[in-house]
């Protein structure tokens, strides 16, 4: 029986991982593979889906959650080995890919006999300026969506959501649009009814060569940081930031890592689990920024000045 592939696409801190984690909470059953490709050498989203950042894991539900690491179609194919197999994959991109070279990917003819792509979920942060959907990624992640999930509302003011729709007309996007309040989408679109059919092949859009554009800055300590010295670093360096997320200990609340989210330039703290195992830095960070935007060097200055004496 084949196996639906749910692939979600969205901007960087477009609220992606919040759908995966509602999806893999409210699983109803299914058993839901979800595949985490994160941008960066520190795997902070499979963190915070699974509680662990190595190999795969098993949710109490009767879910799985992996890391991508190297080739998709290899990544897949171990998936569909697994006994029992799952009943459902979810696909999270990072934030910087081309979620059409994703779609060409996934029409290999194996792979489209066991695991068809089913549906495609855009994420749009709904305060994203809608002047932001003229960037060549933004639309293709829009153009090749069959649902564009508005997040982030509780964020908004009441009239964003009604500018993001207009602005997604704007664009011809022929998606279905829906609200995603914390990340929560009916079910019934994303997953087909019945899952002894196959969907029809896709044909994904020319090959575009490649181009990159962001890069990803790793730090790590092994001491606690001070939350007014940090809170004081990420505003000197939010102007030049696309997105930043990271787990760490502070000396204010010694023994709990505490998780970083800043996306769209806006920053959230929030309590996570307790300390990390024996040998794991304390604290782990990952900022992505342009390309030659923000040093290496430059980084380490800001941040190291936040390490407690």
């Amino acid at each position: 029986m084949p196996v639906p592939i749910l692939l979600v696409t969205g901007f960087l801190g477009a609220g992606k991982t919040t759908v995966v984690n509602h999806l893999l909470a409210h699983a109803e059953g299914r058993r839901i593979a979800a595949v985490v490709n994160d941008f960066g050498a520190i795997n902070i989203d499979a963190e915070l889906i699974a509680g662990a950042s190595d190999g795969v894991v098993s949710l109490a539900n009767g879910c799985i959650c992996c890391s991508l690491e190297g080739d998709l179609l290899r990544t897949l194919s171990s998936l569909l080995r697994r006994d029992p197999k799952p009943e459902y994959i979810v696909i999270e991109t990072s934030g910087v890919a081309d979620p059409a070279d994703i779609v060409r990917n996934l029409m290999d003819p194996v792979i489209l006999r066991e695991a068809p792509l089913e549906t495609v979920l855009c994420v749009m942060d709904v305060g994203t300026p809608p002047s932001a959907l003229d960037d060549a990624l933004q639309r293709s992640q829009l153009r090749v969506a069959d649902i564009v999930a508005l997040s982030k509302l509780d964020l908004a003011d009441e009239s964003a959501g009604d500018r993001m729709r207009a602005a997604i007309r704007a664009q011809c996007v022929p998606a279905v649009v829906v609200d995603a309040p914390y990340g929560e989408i009916p079910s019934a679109l994303l997953f087909p009814a019945h899952v002894d059919r196959n969907p029809a092949p896709r044909t994904p859009s020319p090959k575009r060569p490649a181009e990159d554009r962001f890069e990803t800055l790793s730090w790590t300590s092994d001491h606690p940081l001070s939350l007014p010295r940090l809170q004081q670093a990420i505003g000197k360096l939010a102007p030049k930031l696309a997105r930043a997320k990271g787990l760490f200990e502070t000396v204010e609340q010694p023994g709990r890592q505490m998780v970083f989210q800043f996306a769209a330039g806006r920053a959230t703290l929030a309590p996570g689990d307790d300390a990390p195992a024996a040998g794991v830095p304390r604290s782990r960070i990952v900022f992505i920024a342009e390309l030659g935007v923000l040093s290496k060097a430059e980084l380490d200055s800001i941040l190291e000045a936040c390490v407690a004496d």
